[in-house]
């Protein structure tokens, strides 16, 4: 967040506004700054929803204020028209990029720049095209790192899409595209290189939350 838009701080007093007051813009800022930084920081690097709960017992804070809090910054991002919301879904909050940016955030990331991929999501999207379908989990499994982050920006540059779930685990299951093989030049995924030889020997004992069965 840029300086300024705290509105804790719209009356130049040191502390914390009184609960309920209104910052600069007349918005309630009852929550205590240092309460939204800190929801602000940890929901920046999350990868999936996190309940009010959990985040309470995180920060070592009352559920009530911490609930308050992220009302609080949801309305405050919708007012001030950010390129992201705070939303609440059914597992809990996090953030999201705002449904009228959609359309340039994806052109952006397949079109608008011509970098190429990173070695992480190049690695990435070897394990999707040599195991799939193929969960998250697995390929965070084989890759030794958490790989959601990287999954998603292969799935919005169309490189590659679920494909349904694991009828024993639930997990969302992975494959590439055609425009993946549009990409390599390739009629189909038989005309891939044989990579079996470098994949690791014990990567049929990872199940799909990437732990290794016995």
């Amino acid at each position: 967040m840029t300086a300024g838009q705290d509105t804790a701080g719209a009356t130049g007093t040191a502390g914390p506004q009184a609960d309920g007051a209104a910052g600069a813009d007349g918005a309630r800022t009852g929550a205590e700054p240092a309460l939204r930084r800190d929801l602000e920081a940890v929901l920046m690097v999350v990868d999936q929803p996190v309940a009010a709960f959990d985040l309470a017992r995180g920060l070592g804070r009352p559920l009530d204020d911490v609930a308050a809090a992220l009302e609080e910054l949801a309305e405050e991002y919708t007012r001030q028209d950010r390129g992201f919301d705070l939303r609440q879904v059914a597992e809990g909050w996090r953030f999201y990029t705002r449904p009228e940016c959609a359309e340039v955030v994806e052109h952006f990331l397949k079109e608008g720049q011509e970098v190429r991929l990173t070695q992480a999501a190049l690695e990435t999207l070897a394990v999707v095209a040599y195991r799939q379908p193929v969960s998250r989990g697995r390929v965070s499994a084989v890759r030794g790192v958490n790989c959601d982050g990287v999954m998603r920006t292969l799935v919005l540059r169309g490189l590659i899409e679920e494909a349904g779930q694991d009828p024993e685990s639930g997990a969302h299951l992975y494959r590439t595209t055609s425009y993946f093989l549009e990409r390599l030049g390739l009629l189909s995924l038989d005309d891939l290189p044989d990579l079996a030889p470098f994949l690791p020997d014990d990567i049929e004992g990872i199940d799909e939350t990437g732990e290794h069965t016995t």
